[in-house]
């Protein structure tokens, strides 16, 4: 690879490659239908079997080539009872994908011709895909961060107040996990790393009290920070670099990000983390959890329970 290109070749996804794949409405829903149904075979529920089903003129439907029953790929989906065309979604995804800090619902907006509330609401669908849920092992780093704005740019009875913390339990060289927690009591912090981390991994952390009793289940190792940020193998500067990452984005493009938001705009940056050195388009990755992450019908769920 060339030493000045950033991106790998396998992770390239351009304009040109998105407009030739997806070049139209029709397009976008055969893919969605493949991703689905490959080759439009599915559960009939009339007729209780898979069989072929084909495509319904005018419609987002195929239907079943023995009884004429018609299955809709994007049920399920967040595509689902969407006015917005297929295409614009799959645009949308697209940019959310390209970019490493994040992209704005403004930018959205001039790019797609949606309105702002739209696409505003877009995006909080597809953060809504970038949810991972893993479990962390090896040597593991540890560090809280706090949100909510600086105290200076605050009145009086707001300062220190209205803070919002995150956990982020990060892999060397691996994945993160970020999450908001209620408080940074020993209780609550070590609680959510027992569920995150593989027992007896190696975890490193700082010098907060609330850290201590990791040593029950992992091999604990901390820092001093008012000393050194590097002992030995005791470090937090690849957690340290992520948070760095995750307040300069929101800093940057969204400005401030409400409690209630949070949470999924960690899950955005952390799904970007953790898929950096997958040699595949992130926009191919986030594409296909758009049929992954489905819910089938009532009907669907008696029958594939029966």
């Amino acid at each position: 690879m060339n030493r000045w290109q950033t991106v790998k070749p396998e992770q390239k996804y351009t304009v040109t490659m998105f407009d030739r794949e997806f070049p139209s409405e029709d397009a976008c829903l055969e893919y969605v239908k493949e991703q689905r149904f490959p080759g439009g075979v599915a559960l009939c529920v009339n007729c209780k079997v898979e069989r072929k089903h084909y495509r319904v003129s005018a419609r987002t439907s195929y239907a079943c080539h023995a009884c004429g029953n018609h299955i809709y790929p994007l049920a399920g989906t967040i595509f689902h009872k969407s006015t917005t065309s297929l295409r614009t979604w799959f645009l949308v995804i697209r940019l959310m994908a390209s970019t490493r800090v994040g992209i704005s619902a403004k930018h959205i907006q001039r790019e797609t011709g949606v309105t702002y509330k739209t696409a505003w609401r877009m995006m909080k669908q597809v953060r809504k895909l970038m949810e991972d849920r893993i479990t962390l092992s090896g040597p593991v780093e540890i560090d809280e961060a706090e949100f909510g704005g600086a105290d200076s740019n605050k009145p009086k009875h707001l300062r220190g107040k209205a803070k919002m913390t995150a956990l982020g339990i990060v892999e060397r060289g691996g994945r993160v996990v970020a999450q908001i927690v209620p408080n940074i009591t020993a209780l609550t912090l070590c609680s959510s790393i027992a569920e995150t981390v593989e027992p007896d991994s190696p975890v490193f952390t700082d010098l907060m009290h609330s850290y201590n009793p990791l040593g029950v289940q992992f091999e604990h190792q901390t820092v001093n920070h008012s000393v050194t940020y590097v002992d030995g193998p005791a470090h937090t500067n690849t957690i340290d670099g992520f948070w760095s990452l995750v307040k300069r984005g929101i800093t940057g493009v969204y400005y401030q990000v409400g409690a209630e938001y949070l949470q999924s705009y960690l899950n955005e940056y952390a799904f970007r983390y953790n898929r950096r050195k997958v040699m595949r388009p992130m926009f191919s990755l986030l594409a296909e959890r758009t049929v992954t992450q489905v819910c089938p019908s009532a009907r669907e769920q008696k029958l594939l329970g029966s």
